[in-house]
């Protein structure tokens, strides 16, 4: 077995996506090779904050209208209270000087931590690639199957 690691995110729960982006950045400073395949409701971590979403059928705009764009806009996935639980634990990280989910996607991007978004859950919530952050690809279970037979760690989150 190579040094790699998998992650799955199907999560869009901002706890649940720190500690992902957290586990992936230690597995990538100790010499890991970290792919991270985002899928259903973890596709949410990798929007833009304002996507242009040109013309989408009713149901896709639908999906998009009710789903976060990006990581600032996640909630918890606990004691979440409207996005007021969210808040309390930004302050709380930023008072004990921990990195917010934006750099700790920035920090994943640049120690070459692959970012992999699922090809058939885009198509299912009708999101589309021009809609996710630069520098994410794409491919279907058969990519991430393909990482996790040769990793020594599969997570899923």
């Amino acid at each position: 077995m190579a040094d790699k690691t998998t992650i799955i995110v199907f999560s869009g729960d901002l706890d649940k996506a720190m500690a992902a982006f957290i586990i992936a950045n230690g597995a990538a400073a100790m010499g890991s090779e970290v792919t991270m395949f985002f899928t259903f409701w973890g596709l949410n971590i990798l929007r833009k904050a304002h996507a242009a979403p040109g013309k989408k059928p009713w149901m896709e705009r639908l999906f998009g209208a009710m789903m976060p764009k990006g990581p600032e806009r996640l909630g918890l996935s606990k004691m979440n209270m409207g996005g007021l639980g969210a808040r309390m634990m930004k302050w709380a990280m930023r008072r004990k000087n921990v990195s917010p989910l934006p750099q700790l996607m920035e920090m994943a991007r640049e120690q070459g931590v692959k970012l992999v978004a699922c090809t058939m859950s885009m198509d299912v919530l009708g999101i589309r690639p021009e809609e996710l952050i630069d520098g994410v690809d794409f491919g279907g279970v058969a990519t991430y199957l393909g990482e996790a037979y040769e990793a020594k760690l599969n997570l899923f989150i």
